[in-house]
């Protein structure tokens, strides 16, 4: 079976207030609202993340995004009002967690491995 697109899906209990915040961490508005209680962000080919509102499932979602830059990304994020934790650097690779306004836990990882030790 070929996969031609992913779709990571979070729940959230208010669209707006967390468009508000995924705005911030993804630096762009929705790509679309294709329906109400849904909002969507595309990242170049075949990927998206869509906010759906359902409160009774908010806040047990993980999303993890690569970038090239970690500490790039915090200190836009910190200063776009985000919070991300400390960077976590581990032997091969770095990572920043943070938790949106439902408790969805979100990973920042970076793509390049870091050197060995």
């Amino acid at each position: 079976m070929p996969i031609t697109s992913i779709s990571a899906n979070l729940s959230c209990r208010d669209l707006e207030a967390s468009i508000t915040w995924y705005a911030a961490l993804f630096g762009k508005k929705p790509a679309r609202r294709p329906m109400a209680g849904l909002a969507e962000w595309t990242f170049g080919r075949g990927a998206e993340v869509q906010l759906y509102e359902a409160p009774e499932h908010a806040g047990h979602g993980t999303l993890t995004l690569a970038v090239d830059d970690l500490d790039l990304e915090r200190a836009r994020l910190s200063a776009g009002g985000v919070k991300p934790q400390d960077i976590e650097r581990g032997d091969r690779r770095q990572l920043m967690r943070m938790r949106d306004p439902d408790g969805n836990l979100v990973v920042m990882t970076s793509t390049e491995s870091q050197p060995e030790g």
